[in-house]
Formats: structure tokens, C-alpha cells, sequence
């Protein structure tokens, strides 16, 4: 771990805050081992561009090579395990009376380091549904076909994340969006800042006075705009704010 100079007004800028809002992308998992999309594309799949297996029409093409991708996917993903990055956003989630957790990931790692409460917008890697009626079906019969088909209506089942050219979920984008307008402060983490919409919600913040803090090894397009730019990996970052915002005993003392 590197001895990272944080700067005091940041660090007293996180104990005042009482909402915050923490966004994560592809970076705090590539520290696990989770390859990021494009990475993923290795051995078999070399030959395929994700653009070819991650559309609606890719899997109304061939569905079963879309479901063996993303079976493929989810075996490399349960190999990894929650990082330092991911386990010190559970600390600082039980420290701030508001917290909220938004992700564009889709392995789960925040869920299994105990986080809670997460909003995924991307969907998830390890959830299924129904393509016909778009609900979540968590059983049905193994019947040896693949893709396999939805118990109620018969239509063919596929993973819950979002594809090419589909909409992110209205619901947890709009839970997403309410508790970053209503937020002190903000963390990106990970995160290129060039996928939209999610690449909105920090200007949303700095819209409404939020202290914007960036945690990326390297300068994206929000850079130049944040209230603070942390150049390290987040497992680097996190467990240190976290030791010196609540745990150093200089900085607990009473505020005049």
C-alpha cells in the first residue's frame, strides 16, 4: 500500500459530510482480477468483438453462443474475490448516515464484500430473466437446452445486464439520480467518466455544490472538473481514507 498525501480539506470535507454518494466502475474490480469487458475477450472469444455478443440482436442471432460468452464470464468472475477498495467502502458505508452505493459493474463484488443496498446499473452478471416479460427468474428446469427457457411463459432466458443499445433500468437510474442531487459529497471511482449516463452523475453533483472527489490511476474527462483528484488505485486509496478520516486519533479530537 503507498503512503498517499491526502489533503485536509478533503479529509474534512468527508467527516462533515452526511449524504454521500459513491459511483465505481470497471478500475476497483480490475484489482480483483476481473478482466474489464474488452479484456475478457481471450482465448475463444478473441475472435468476437463484444459488440457481437452483447446486443439483443447478437442473442436473437445465436443464443446460445451469447448465454456460453456470458456463462464463460461469470466462471472467471467467481474466481475473484472482493478487494481492499471494495471492503473499505462497506467500512465507510456503516461511518456516513447516508450512503449511497451506485455501480456500473456487474460481478457482484460489493454485494459480496457486504455492501447493501447496492444500485446496479448495468444489471448483473449472476441474475437471469425471462427475455419475453423482463423479470428476474431465479429457477427452471434443466431441460439441456441452452439458452435455457423461462418456467412461466416458455420464451428463452438471458442474463439481467444491460446490452448495446438498451436502456438502463429507469427505476434504480432514477434512485441513482435523487440521491446524487441530494448529496455532500461524491466519489468516482474507477470509472473512465465517458459512459453515459452514468458519466453524468458527478457533474450532476458539482451542479448542486457537492465536493467531487475522482479515485483513478489516470485522468479522465472529469478530472479537470473534480473538487480533488486521488491518482492511485482505489484498494490503494479507500483503506487509507478510511484511517485517517475516522481512525487517526488527531483528527477524531472535538472541532473548536
Amino acid at each position: 500500500m503507498s503512503n498517499l498525501a491526502i489533503p485536509a480539506a478533503l479529509i474534512h470535507a468527508i467527516r462533515a459530510a452526511r449524504r454521500v454518494v459513491v459511483l465505481t466502475g470497471a478500475g476497483i474490480s480490475a484489482e480483483s482480477g476481473v478482466p474489464t469487458f474488452r479484456d475478457a475477450q481471450t482465448g475463444l472469444w478473441a475472435q468476437y468483438s463484444p459488440e457481437e455478443l452483447a446486443t439483443p440482436d447478437a442473442f436473437q442471432r445465436n443464443p446460445k453462443l451469447v448465454w456460453d460468452w456470458y456463462a464463460w464470464r461469470r466462471e472467471l468472475v467467481r474466481n475473484t474475490e472482493p478487494n481492499p477498495g471494495h471492503r473499505a467502502l462497506v467500512d465507510m458505508e456503516q461511518r456516513v448516515p447516508t450512503f449511497t452505493l451506485i455501480t456500473q459493474n456487474v460481478d457482484s463484488l460489493h454485494r459480496r464484500a457486504g455492501s447493501r443496498g447496492v444500485l446496479e446499473l448495468h444489471g448483473n452478471l449472476f441474475r437471469t430473466k425471462c427475455l419475453a416479460e423482463d423479470i428476474v427468474v431465479k429457477t427452471w428446469e434443466d431441460s439441456g437446452e441452452t439458452p435455457p427457457r423461462c418456467p412461466r411463459c416458455g420464451a428463452w432466458l438471458r442474463p439481467d445486464v444491460v446490452w448495446f443499445g438498451e436502456a438502463l433500468p429507469a427505476a434504480v437510474l432514477a434512485e441513482a439520480e435523487a440521491a446524487t442531487a441530494q448529496c455532500e459529497l461524491f466519489l468516482s471511482i474507477g470509472t473512465s467518466a465517458l459512459v453515459y449516463p452514468a458519466a453524468e452523475l458527478p457533474f450532476m453533483a458539482l451542479g448542486r455544490g457537492a465536493t467531487v472527489v475522482e479515485i483513478n490511476p489516470q485522468p479522465t474527462p472529469l478530472s479537470r472538473h473534480a473538487s480533488f483528484n486521488l491518482r492511485n488505485a482505489a484498494g490503494d486509496v479507500l483503506p487509507q481514507l478510511i484511517t485517517t478520516v475516522w481512525e487517526d486519533k488527531e483528527l477524531r479530537r472535538p472541532r473548536d
